[in-house]
């Protein structure tokens, strides 16, 4: 019998602006490449988690009300959350997710969305978006990459914690919010990130992580070798818009 990797899809009736569900279908297709099933369980408002039974959680981007709705869910949830993250569950978590993760989100009219406290950072929305294609530096396994996106958010985000890790730094575009190059938040097995696009389909490297992390806390092992012709192209593609005659 075919081993099956479970990732719970949060909210995709609320949270899932930009295409962020083809984060989902990415990881799916390259879970089967690798040998395994792969089942997307869709979970909504006053749903529970099975932890026991998910391997991997991700939750895309929302506007403010839908923020608030799913912050008000989320509370029935969080003490349960948190520590399944300590414990190593992979997570992304994209746009008004991942601000969700910080200490509150202030709107540009001064409303005040309280976060769910993970993490020290916070957001503070500004006149004007951050808007565009998006190259930041990694860092995985001790090896440097390029991630390629599109952002577009008007809040801009700030680690307060400087022991917390950015998912990158920021070499063309604004990141988490325009001043201090860093983009995103990578802890343990969680990236927290403003990458639209979607992120996975043109960065397989960052989709690997999350399946050989999930593969690593279930003791199974990843031996294929994945033929990524076709998406390190469009990752190059994105990289030459980006960076024109840099390869």
């Amino acid at each position: 019998m075919t081993e099956k990797f479970v990732i719970a899809h949060m909210y995709p009736d609320l949270m899932n602006l930009y295409g962020d569900r083809g984060n989902l279908l990415c990881l799916q297709k390259r879970i089967r490449g690798y040998g395994y099933d792969c089942e997307i369980r869709q979970l909504s408002l006053n749903d529970l988690i099975d932890f026991p039974n998910i391997d991997m959680i991700f939750m895309g981007g929302g506007s403010d009300r839908e923020q608030g709705l799913v912050y008000n869910d989320l509370l029935t949830k969080v003490e349960n959350l948190l520590q399944e993250i300590e414990n190593g569950l992979p997570a992304l978590c994209i746009c008004g997710a991942y601000q969700l993760l910080g200490q509150y989100y202030k709107a540009v009219d001064g409303t005040m969305l309280k976060g769910l406290g993970f993490f020290d950072l916070y957001t503070e929305g500004r006149p004007g978006r951050l808007i565009g294609n998006i190259l930041i530096e990694s860092e995985i396994d001790g090896q440097k990459t390029s991630v390629v996106g599109f952002e577009n958010h008007g809040g801009r985000t700030y680690l307060c914690d400087k022991k917390l890790k950015p998912f990158g730094t920021v070499v063309r575009g604004h990141g988490n919010n325009g001043e201090d190059y860093s983009e995103g938040l990578w802890y343990k097995n969680l990236i927290g990130t403003y990458l639209h696009g979607p992120l996975l389909p043109k960065n397989p490297r960052i989709a690997d992580f999350f399946i050989k992390a999930m593969a690593a806390r279930r003791g199974l092992p990843i031996t294929n070798i994945l033929d990524d012709t076709i998406e390190n192209f469009a990752h190059q593609q994105v990289k030459n818009k980006i960076l024109p005659n840099i390869t």
